[in-house]
């Protein structure tokens, strides 16, 4: 993923400096800005890109908690305070996390953890729904990019360093130099399904089960033995009681 965009609104120097030494020693993080005031995040925040804000709760004329609650931009929040009371109130506001003052760089790793792990899962969500909106996708195929509509997709079969991409609208298979996991990894997963080492196959043109076997077209597919309890799940959820 992208490194995560963070400002420190905080009016103590001494903890703005530690929070930008920390976020600076942390991969994944990227600082954008600092602000000593809630006044001066709200202007910041109106003009540049943020993802996570560091934010003191006890500050001069607006208070982090006040602050967040008028944030409408995507943003999340770590809170960090030297006052244990308002630990609670920080959890009401859907803050990822609280730092006690004074933390160390382990306690501030630990919360930057959970903003990965929660924008990581932003990402895959957000992956997921591009592929499932995404109606086609292109392929190299004898020096040329082709347009291949994911509705005429019969099945794709994995050969040793190419695959070869069965369509409905034409009987001979088109040839790509692609790896049927990277091919895998592109389309929407409720419209395709791999079924065997060699074989992605578009679930809505099956014609027939038998035998542990998918009719698609002409064509018999085994299904393989790992993946035999996915596809039962998959058939389990679409059969009439």
């Amino acid at each position: 993923m992208n490194k995560i965009k963070c400002l420190i609104v905080d009016d103590e120097p001494l903890a703005l400096n530690l929070l930008e030494d920390y976020i600076h020693k942390t991969s994944y993080l990227e600082l954008v800005g600092k602000c000593k005031n809630a006044i001066e995040a709200i202007s910041f925040l109106d003009q540049y890109e943020v993802d996570l804000l560091f934010l003191d709760i006890q500050m001069p004329e607006m208070t982090g908690l006040d602050l967040s609650k008028t944030i409408k931009h995507p943003v999340r929040v770590i809170f960090t305070t030297a006052f244990d009371q308002y630990a609670l109130d920080g959890y009401k506001v859907d803050a990822l996390d609280f730092l006690l003052k004074p933390f160390d760089y382990k306690d501030f790793f630990t919360a930057t953890e959970k903003a990965k792990s929660w924008f990581d899962l932003l990402e895959k969500k957000e992956n997921e729904t591009q592929k499932q909106q995404r109606n086609f996708i292109f392929v190299k195929s004898e020096y040329k990019q082709i347009q291949i509509n994911l509705d005429d997709i019969l099945l794709i079969e994995g050969l040793k360093d190419y695959v070869k991409i069965w369509l409905q609208s034409q009987p001979r298979p088109i040839l790509t130099l692609h790896s049927l996991k990277s091919l895998e990894e592109e389309l929407p997963s409720e419209k395709f399904m791999r079924i065997h080492r060699s074989f992605i196959v578009s679930l809505d043109k099956i014609k027939t089960l038998e035998r542990g076997q998918v009719i698609i077209s002409d064509k018999r597919i085994t299904i393989a033995e790992q993946y035999k309890e996915k596809f039962q799940h998959f058939v389990s959820g679409k059969a009439l009681n």
